[in-house]
């Protein structure tokens, strides 16, 4: 039977129609149409069907016009809201009409006959020359949207995925990177023509929102055809959290590839965001890895997350702190009257610390200008990675021209010889000295006959805050110091004239029991604590006005990124360090919140050692994160488009071997043979004369006798 021909039903109009464009349903616009097709005289009853070629609608209001007439498309898209608005149509020659009266019909004969061969000019479209030729691979901009065409055979080649795990494939079906555009719940197979369309957003893939999709919900849109609604064959591959589903018609044959996101150069992007906001954050990937697993997430795999650190990461990380610093050195080097403060931080439990970092401190500015890290077997010993650090920090400072005055520590024996010898001035850390003390005293106070002590704990400790900041030399201070000997007493006159007596103003005291007396125990304890050698020598060197408090918060910043009971490699504690130092320095300027009205804000606090009594702490703003933005931008704009720079960077830092290298590797099977719990050792065997492993032995044992 021939095919049935449909015609425009619009007055006037007898050109067969190579589009089915039916009536909208859209009251206003089928108001329109129907006035367009019968020149407003619409009759009462109407058709099942009203068509109108695409004739009478002007280039504008067709979607796929050019890749229709370059033979790419079966048939023409209308825009939605397109309204017929040519009346007497320019007809082309492709689309030419034919009288009934003209066409031919023609039955199909066997293979055997002889077909009758006529030459004729005809126009002939790529889509008619397309099964004559081999399909072939191309390399397509991604930049540029794909053709619409759905073709019967795929290319040869297809863009290469970077495989960095395990692919899980529902029936081995690999699919190509191009992404599609999904139908929506509006898409009429009569109205529209499905295209493979490449989704281009305006937002990097790195920021745009993501969400969590389940998979029968997923896979619900490839159920069946667009086409011809029939049932179609899905095929899915998962690549960590990257999916890719493949749709297939056999009635139809119609064909399309869908991928959960793109990709970034080879690499899917929902990947590499994950190690980084994993890594960047300080997050345990094997925490997150239980969570996932608990919520039936898919997740890349740990050899995965190692090559991106590897990779693209700390190669980023690397290059963000030495940018960073470096600008803070240049400016240094500008200032004068720069004061540092300096500590080290074992980065292990216990007293035999395979790494210490030496953080090095602004204290004007409180931020963190440069950072070391010290392997034991660098030096002889844990006890030397101090002097260690802190030499390196201020070779890198006099390399880039950095002046400073003076260097706040803790009383480390070493760091203090070395700076005598290179004539830098030191003071020490009043928190570090008075901490000390005070737990001397209170261990003092709670023997017998000393509990008096008790009663002046609380102001010698602010006796020594004060000491330290209204001196202005080392003998003042020492002068200050000792004069609480005098005061507990009672007594406000002092013999050493630079400092003859006491500021305060004289007042009658009402509770004379709490003062204390010459050659009871617990005086003379007290002035033995607080007129000891070392503890004169350090009084005398106290920093009258910087502390390293700021300092001693950024040690617990480093807890979140780089625990102490987790174990990591040189490059990754370094590099955690670094970030470390990028959060600290980002917000340790952050200003008090204040309430609507402007008032500052504060919190009540009750820490446990001032024992029931609170104090007021000044609330700051919220947190910024603005060095992850900038750590996912460098990866995913440069890192990843040419690591070659930053990872050459990377590599010129000096890592020290392992300190198993200094061993010789045992004999793997001769440690599994001296392998046993101390309660199952094994029997003596008569002939052996010695005790055999558990798993030598025989099981069955003779009975006592």
């Amino acid at each position: 039977m021939p095919p049935k021909r449909l015609w425009c039903t619009v007055v006037g109009c007898k050109n067969e129609h190579n589009s089915r464009h039916v009536l909208p349903t859209s009251e206003p616009l089928k108001t329109q149409w129907l006035n367009f097709v019968f020149e407003g005289n619409v009759p009462a009853e109407l058709p099942k069907w009203v068509h109108v070629c695409a004739n009478h609608f002007s280039s504008d209001c067709l979607i796929n016009e050019g890749q229709y007439k370059a033979g790419f498309a079966k048939k023409l898209v209308l825009k939605n809201g397109s309204v017929p608005s040519i009346r007497v149509p320019a007809l082309p020659p492709d689309m030419a009409s034919t009288s009934e009266s003209e066409v031919k019909v023609k039955h199909v004969a066997c293979q055997t006959d002889t077909p009758q061969l006529c030459t004729v000019g005809t126009q002939l479209s790529i889509k008619t020359l397309r099964p004559h030729y081999k399909s072939i691979g191309i390399n397509v901009d991604s930049s540029q949207p794909l053709r619409s065409a759905t073709p019967n055979k795929r290319p040869k080649k297809r863009s290469r995925l970077n495989l960095e795990e395990e692919e899980e494939d529902s029936f081995g079906v690999s699919s190509s990177m191009n992404v599609e555009e999904p139908m929506g719940s509006t898409y009429d197979p009569i109205l529209t023509e499905p295209t493979d369309v490449t989704m281009e957003s305006s937002k990097p893939s790195h920021k745009t929102a993501t969400y969590i999709v389940y998979e029968n919900c997923l896979l619900q849109l490839f159920e069946q055809c667009p086409m011809c609604q029939c049932a179609a064959n899905v095929r899915t591959r998962r690549v960590g959290t990257f999916l890719t589903v493949e749709q297939r018609c056999p009635p139809c044959d119609y064909f399309r590839k869908w991928n959960s996101q793109p990709t970034v150069g080879s690499t899917p992007a929902g990947n590499l965001q994950l190690s980084v906001a994993v890594y960047a954050t300080g997050a345990s990937f094997f925490k997150l890895q239980k969570i996932f697993r608990a919520m039936q997430l898919k997740m890349i795999n740990y050899d995965t997350f190692q090559s991106h650190a590897r990779s693209y990461i700390e190669p980023a990380i690397v290059h963000s702190w030495k940018t960073a610093q470096n600008g803070m050195l240049q400016q240094l080097s500008q200032q004068q009257n720069t004061v540092l403060g300096g500590d080290l931080r074992a980065h292990s439990t216990g007293h035999s610390a395979k790494f210490g970092s030496y953080s090095l401190m602004d204290l004007r500015t409180s931020t963190i200008v440069d950072l070391q890290l010290v392997q034991t077997n660098e030096v002889e010993g844990s006890n030397n990675m101090e002097k260690e650090g802190l030499k390196r920090s201020l070779d890198l400072l006099r390399g880039h021209g950095v002046t400073f005055d003076s260097i706040v520590t803790d009383r480390h024996p070493q760091v203090q010889k070395f700076l005598q010898e290179a004539n830098i001035t030191q003071y020490y850390d009043v928190q570090h000295i008075e901490k000390g003390t005070s737990k001397k005293l209170l261990k003092i106070a709670q023997n017998k006959g000393c509990e008096k002590l008790k009663k002046w704990l609380h102001s010698i400790k602010n006796h020594i805050y004060w000491t330290a900041a209204s001196s202005s030399s080392g003998q003042e201070r020492v002068a200050k110091w000792t004069s609480i000997l005098n005061h507990v007493q009672d007594v406000h006159t002092h013999s050493d004239p630079v400092f003859p007596r006491c500021l305060h103003p004289q007042r009658t005291s009402r509770d004379k029991s709490k003062w204390l007396r010459a050659g009871t125990p617990a005086f003379y304890r007290l002035e033995k604590v607080l007129t000891n050698k070392r503890i004169l020598k350090a009084v005398e060197k106290l920093s009258p006005h910087h502390q390293t408090s700021s300092l001693e918060s950024f040690h617990n910043v480093i807890l979140r990124f780089a625990p102490k009971k987790v174990v990591f490699s040189f490059l990754g504690l370094l590099c955690r360090l670094y970030l470390a130092a990028l959060h600290f320095n980002e917000n340790a300027g952050r200003p008090q919140s204040t309430t609507a009205d402007g008032e500052p804000l504060f919190k009540v606090a009750f820490p446990k050692c001032k024992e029931g009594q609170c104090s007021a702490k000044p609330v700051k703003a919220d947190t910024t994160f603005q060095y992850m933005d900038n750590l996912s931008d460098l990866i995913f704009e440069k890192v990843v488009v040419d690591p070659t720079p930053y990872v050459d960077h990377l590599l010129r830092i000096p890592i020290p071997e392992d300190l198993t290298a200094q061993f010789k590797e045992p004999d793997k099977l001769e440690v599994m043979s001296r392998h046993g719990f101390r309660f199952n050792q094994g029997h003596v065997c008569p002939e052996y004369q010695g005790t055999l492993p558990s798993f030598i032995a025989p099981q069955r044992r003779a009975a006592p006798p």
